[in-house]
């Protein structure tokens, strides 16, 4: 175990990476920092914007209505045809990159680079021990592969069950000095300069990854092009069949990392990286700068800087499970998080936006409004169309019919009920393409599903003006020991 008292490090140089892991985004690249919410430019324009709908709303009430709904019917269809899109170009799955597993085995060991897995975890004691034995089951040379289990300093329930569970020669504790934010990525920040390995992975505590994942990320990187700075494994969920929320989950998860990302990877749009299972090159993490302490996304954001510079991330067919959220307040708070950090990261990069546009193309930058800002913004919308419509299927049409005229209000109609076909859509193709049978009546309800996002997204709306950096914490364990697979893996995987 590696802590604050041990000669292998010294003080000094734990004081300068906790101070890196905390400042050194900000201070390198200052515009790339979510430590600032809002510039001052944006939040006048924000608040100009704001004021000058109130004003004409008072001044010209239906008129302003009328705007406001043909604007926001507008961004909602660009944004669901949009997702269509990428859909459709996902769905031959042609860009997913696959390694066999002779080809992973087949990989001599003399030819394996280096390697760190960085698993932050907080207040987690029930989920180490299962950690543990995932660890032991990858195939990597325990000589070329380093385990830095993140812990804060004053985590004692956490400590100490990694001491019980016995860490051995396969995981090692390094304890990060208490400091704000508290967040994930600046534990992995500071996990960061105590790393060997030239590929460095992040996995959740409670995160059980394909056994060939790391070979099968080395001999992706030896086929893919040089440019290419990350690679993405597929995220799915071993309890997806616990209950209806968790095959909710499951079934977004499978639509997400089996369409929506192999279709990103068809254009020069940004890949917003999933929360773990994200394999980079450290020497590009070192030039680009790593984690953003203070957003709450840092994936989605460390995905957008990599294509801004110019670097590629690949999805590669081999999945990881994870425990999906079987609690309705536990997921919202997780997703309400997801939600806010979006927003930060849609703020932060346009804050630079003719960079942005140079680094990402025409349709690279729209892409990344659409899915970044589109996103929470079109799940808070959603709420607002529904209590239209609920007005008017409740019998007072009169009172919708004096705000919104008719060529206003139907086309808006049709756009929601656009939007939620086409989302049902994908998400029984999706089912179907997997192979999933038990989602299927996750597929056909989801839109109860979509009221919680909304709640969500209402949520983490508000929270990025209150508190930004806030981050709130997920609770895992809820679900006992990953000892069941769920229908949601390949079945093509068959790891001896």
């Amino acid at each position: 175990m590696v802590t604050r008292e041990d000669d292998t490090y010294d003080t000094e140089f734990e004081a300068a990476a906790l101070h890196d892991a905390v400042n050194g985004l900000r201070e390198k690249h200052p515009m790339s920092s979510a430590s600032v919410a809002f510039y001052p430019w944006q939040r006048n324009l924000l608040l100009g914007l704001l004021a000058v709908v109130i004003l004409c709303g008072y001044s010209f009430p239906i008129p302003t209505l009328v705007m406001v709904t043909l604007f926001c019917t507008i961004a909602y269809v660009w944004t669901l045809a949009d997702r269509l899109i990428l859909f459709f170009r996902g769905l031959d799955g042609s860009t997913i990159v696959r390694i066999s597993d002779e080809e992973a085995l087949g990989l001599p060991d003399d030819r394996l680079p280096p390697y760190t897995i960085l698993v932050p975890a907080y207040n987690e004691p029930e989920v180490v021990a299962d950690l543990i034995a995932a660890m032991r089951a990858l195939k990597y040379p325990e000589e070329k592969l380093q385990v830095l289990l993140l812990l804060e300093e004053d985590d004692a329930v956490t400590i100490d069950a990694a001491n019980a569970a016995g860490v051995g020669d396969v995981v090692t504790i390094l304890l990060v000095p208490p400091a704000d934010p508290r967040t994930k990525p600046k534990a992995c920040n500071y996990g960061l300069h105590f790393s060997t390995g030239e590929i460095v992975t992040i996995y959740d505590a409670e995160d059980h990854p394909d056994p060939l994942q790391l070979r099968r990320v080395v001999a992706a990187f030896d086929r893919l092009p040089h440019n290419t700075a990350c690679v993405q494994a597929k995220l799915a969920f071993h309890n997806g069949n616990q209950n209806l929320l968790t095959a909710w989950f499951t079934a977004d998860y499978a639509l997400w990392f089996g369409f929506i990302l192999p279709g990103l990877m068809r254009s020069d749009s940004p890949i917003p990286l999933g929360g773990t299972s994200n394999h980079l090159r450290r020497s590009v993490l070192d030039e680009i700068g790593s984690w953003d302490p203070f957003n709450v996304t840092e994936d989605a954001d460390l995905g957008v800087r990599i294509a801004e510079s110019g670097y590629r991330t690949a999805v590669l067919d081999s999945t990881t499970l994870e425990e999906a959220n079987s609690d309705p307040i536990n997921w919202i708070r997780q997703r309400s998080r997801w939600y806010k950090g979006y927003l930060q990261t849609w703020l932060v990069h346009m804050r630079r936006p003719v960079g942005l546009w140079r680094g990402l193309g025409a349709v690279g930058f729209f892409r990344f409004t659409a899915l970044m800002a589109g996103t929470p913004l079109i799940a808070c919308l959603n709420m607002v169309f529904w209590l239209i419509s609920l007005a008017w299927i409740l019998g007072q049409p009169h009172v919708i019919r004096e705000e919104f005229p008719a060529y206003v209000y139907f086309p808006a109609l049709f756009s929601l009920l656009f939007g939620n076909v086409a989302v049902l859509y994908m998400n029984l193709i999706a089912c179907r393409e997997t192979r999933n049978s038990a989602l299927l009546i996750a597929g056909l309800t989801t839109p109860l599903y979509w009221v919680m996002m909304s709640i969500a997204a209402i949520k983490g709306t508000y929270q990025l003006i209150r508190n930004p950096s806030y981050w709130e914490k997920t609770f895992h364990g809820l679900t006992g020991p990953a000892t069941t697979s769920s229908s949601a893996e390949p079945k093509s995987e068959s790891v001896p």
